[in-house]
């Protein structure tokens, strides 16, 4: 009876520390479960990023022919600590107006990478206002201005509704354009003018649409005491590239690119 009692006295003991132990795991699991989600910069972000447009994007004018602006902003960006790797895809083509993209975003190719892609990267607009040159070279009025950037604006808009029907989580950035003109006609201020309606107008379209931003740049060659133009006296040199990356990452480092690539950001954020 005594060995009985004994046993059942060690039975119980082991079965009352069986339980305090599965108990203590309970917690442990519980405490575990309770934890909240890391930051968002804990695990570095791929980026995928699409670069479409005209000459700016293709990279005209780079002495190395790495894609003009885009290998710098690739470095920058990688620098970041929440950034493992941006990888771009660039359909930048030489000449391209509003419509010939639009037309190109429409390709299975182009379509593809804009349904993966985190941003959309664009450079247009600079051949819009160079068509209405050339086809009023001889009589040069602003009204012929004022008429096609109605145009360009419509087709603008467009563009930005095409790539958010692809995409509604990837954010966008059009980046604004910049006068050619100035080696030769710095003191035609009619030019300078026709640039800053067309960005206006620019802005104007990007600000109707959510995770999406205009970022300017004729500054960069206005204010420049540096040769910034490849030898056409058109597009951008190596320099100038380089200073459009540097507009570009410090105008997208911090919210400003997590509001981009981060549908979710301005809800968490009460934005």
């Amino acid at each position: 009876m005594k060995k009985t009692l004994t046993f059942l006295l060690v039975f119980s003991f082991l079965l009352t520390g069986c339980t305090q132990e599965s108990g203590e795991n309970s917690t442990k699991q519980t405490a575990l479960e309770d934890k909240p989600n890391p930051p968002s910069g804990f695990i570095p972000k791929k980026l995928t990023i699409v670069s479409a447009g005209d000459s700016l994007t293709q990279g005209v004018g780079d002495s190395t022919n790495s894609g003009g602006y885009i290998p710098y902003l690739k470095s920058d960006l990688e620098g970041l600590e929440d950034i493992q790797e941006a990888t771009f895809y660039n359909f930048g083509v030489r000449g391209n107006r509003t419509d010939q993209l639009l037309a190109r975003l429409k390709t299975d190719k182009v379509k593809q990478k804009i349904k993966q892609a985190d941003l959309v990267m664009i450079t247009i607009g600079g051949n819009d206002v160079m068509k209405v040159f050339k086809d009023n070279f001889t009589d040069l009025k602003l009204k012929e201005f004022e008429k096609a950037r109605s145009d360009y604006q419509n087709r603008l808009k467009v563009i930005m509704t095409t790539i958010r029907q692809e995409n509604p989580e990837a954010g966008i950035v059009l980046i604004g354009i910049y006068n050619p003109f100035l080696k030769w006609f710095a003191d035609v201020k009619e030019i300078e003018q026709i640039m800053v309606n067309w960005n206006k107008a620019s802005k104007e379209i990007v600000d109707q649409y959510q995770q999406a931003k205009f970022i300017p740049i004729s500054d960069i060659f206005e204010n420049s005491q540096d040769d910034l133009l490849y030898k056409d006296y058109f597009h951008p040199n190596d320099e100038g590239y380089h200073l459009i990356a540097d507009r570009l990452f410090d105008q997208l480092k911090g919210e400003a690119l997590a509001e981009l690539t981060n549908p979710d950001y301005i809800a968490k954020e009460g934005r």
